[in-house]
């Protein structure tokens, strides 16, 4: 049995990914499952989904803990622990990367025995978020990985999914894929081994294990202390980071700190103040500041400035 699993941010097409590539096995005659798993559905957020085909019916269910081929459509989710994409891979687990950096580099970075293989990136744009059309072409390397999918049945694939969406955009889809398809299989010598196949006959039920029953103030709670989601640092989801210019800041103060859904931004002696480690990025307050005085970067770029104004005070 395949077991792939797509990891991306919201945006950026994982779900579409998972439904190429699950259409494309079914075309080849596999029995297939292909679902996404996600939180909020919020741009920028990591998520992921996964695909499972098979010859025979497939029982398993839930995510993939043990994945066969790992894809990161956006390498900046590799070292954010809620990504999740380093989960369960085994010696045998092939981890294709969208990236700038070379094979070596992510060689090094990780440390691991698994294969890599590099999916080189097409385009530079502002907001990782908005990587168009970057689904169609990591289903595209995906397919070619696996070694069982025809350039015909991955086209199908994608004109039966996408196909609501117009011909110019299938289209373009199409074109990708099929160059991530050529690409992959002209660079890269690695293919995708079937994992082996999980039998139910060989489970074995877990011993019973006696509790003592505990009064309800001890069992019930599940959190002790309020205000505990401060330890938790959402910052880390942000691709676009709201920057206040106070000149043009009329310290109307009200009206960021109340549409901001996290509540991350304060207020300190009359003027707003954006809590980085908890905003998300979602931009509600830049479209909703009357004068303007909020506007949007990239994360990268803000933190290649906080980086050069260290080595200038230092």
């Amino acid at each position: 049995m395949f077991r792939i699993r797509f990891h991306g941010r919201g945006g950026q097409g994982m779900k579409t990914a998972s439904r190429i590539l699950g259409t494309a096995f079914f075309l080849e005659g596999y029995e297939v499952q292909d679902a996404p798993r996600y939180g909020a559905e919020r741009r920028g957020a990591p998520i992921f989904a996964f695909v499972r085909a098979d010859k025979h019916p497939i029982n398993e269910r839930g995510v993939i803990n043990e994945p066969d081929l790992v894809v990161v459509a956006d390498d900046s989710l590799v070292p954010v622990p809620a990504a999740g994409v380093l989960q369960g891979i085994r010696d045998n687990t092939v981890i294709l990367i969208n990236s700038h950096d070379s094979h070596d580099t992510w060689q090094h970075r990780l440390n691991i025995k698994s294969s890599i293989v590099i999916l080189p990136e097409t385009e530079e744009v502002e907001d990782r978020a908005e990587l168009r059309y970057i689904g169609a072409t990591c289903a595209g390397a995906a397919a070619s990985l696996t070694g069982v999918i025809s350039k015909n049945k991955l086209e199908q694939a994608i004109r039966q999914e996408l196909e609501h969406l117009g011909k110019t955009v299938v289209d373009k889809n199409i074109t990708n894929a099929l160059a991530a398809f050529d690409y992959t299989e002209q660079h890269s010598t690695i293919k995708v081994s079937e994992g082996s196949t999980i039998s139910a006959q060989d489970y074995q039920q877990p011993q019973w294990i006696d509790f003592p029953f505990e009064g309800a103030r001890i069992s019930a709670p599940t959190i002790h202390a309020a205000l505990t989601s401060v330890e938790v640092n959402t910052g880390l989801w942000r691709t676009m980071r709201p920057v206040i210019d106070y000149d043009l800041c009329k310290g109307c103060w009200w009206v960021c700190s109340t549409f901001c859904p996290d509540g991350a931004i304060n207020v300190k002696d009359g003027k707003p103040e954006i809590d980085y480690d908890h905003c998300k990025g979602c931009l509600v307050c830049v479209a909703q500041c009357p004068p303007h005085a909020i506007a949007a970067i990239p994360e990268t770029q803000a933190q290649e400035q906080e980086q050069a104004a260290q080595g200038a005070s230092s």
